[in-house]
């Protein structure tokens, strides 16, 4: 059976406050102590749908499996006494979905965590198809092509370009967008837009320094032009 939660940490009293959260609201977990074992079970079918992943694991630096997590699939939410901006934009640059620095609020970690868990396991309102100018998108089959050319996205890049598709010529506000892509508990993180923006446009631009197809609205939103 699909576990709800990944529990990634080396400290046994951490991973023990978590599992106590996470029983008392009903979320199914699973642990791992080291990167290899989380990786061994991120493996499994189902894999479970969120990560809760600490940085400073004995065997590896989390922050290396961030991207083989992303793999499999699970969305990844860093629980680290790391603060430093770098490590941040470090680890939603390899795919994270969200960062929590310890200590925590547990219920907000929760309310971080089903919001993760619904985006991941929810039906989708919008499937489907959608062509325009230079950029063809199939949600069902998680493909994108652009000028002609298929490209490669994870989950997070291919959503952010879907919510952005969804009104071509128009500007899509930062507040939608990060609800859209990253769940209600996100509408103030605009570095996490900021971050996933930067990268999308390393793919799908032709030139990312100067942006012809994902045009920024300075202090209101994003927004894919339309071509005559």
């Amino acid at each position: 059976m699909r576990k709800d939660v990944l529990i990634i940490d080396d400290e046994p009293a951490i991973r023990r406050l978590l599992v106590g959260a996470l029983g008392r609201s009903g979320i199914t977990y699973i642990e791992a102590a080291t990167a290899a074992e989380a990786l061994r079970l991120a493996a499994i079918q189902p894999p479970p749908l969120v990560a809760l992943l600490d940085l400073g694991l004995p065997d590896r630096d989390g922050l290396e499996i961030v991207p083989q997590l992303v793999a499999c699939g699970i969305a990844i939410i860093v629980l680290t006494a790391r603060d430093a901006t770098a490590e941040k934009v470090a680890a939603l640059d390899l795919g994270a979905d969200d960062f929590v620095i310890k200590p925590f609020d547990s219920e907000e970690l929760l309310a971080r965590v089903r919001s993760a868990i619904r985006r991941k396991s929810g039906p989708q309102a919008d499937v489907g198809k959608r062509d325009f100018h230079a950029v063809s998108i199939d949600r069902d089959a998680h493909i994108a092509v652009i000028r002609g050319v298929r490209v490669d996205l994870t989950p997070r890049e291919f959503n952010l370009l879907w919510a952005l598709s969804d009104r071509p010529g128009r500007v899509i506000t930062h507040e939608n967008l990060l609800e859209q892509v990253w769940g209600p508990a996100h509408l103030q993180d605009l570095d996490y837009l900021r971050v996933a923006v930067r990268a999308l446009r390393k793919k799908v631009e032709a030139d990312p320094a100067s942006p012809r197809l994902i045009i920024n609205e300075p202090g209101v939103g994003y927004r894919i032009a339309i071509e005559p």
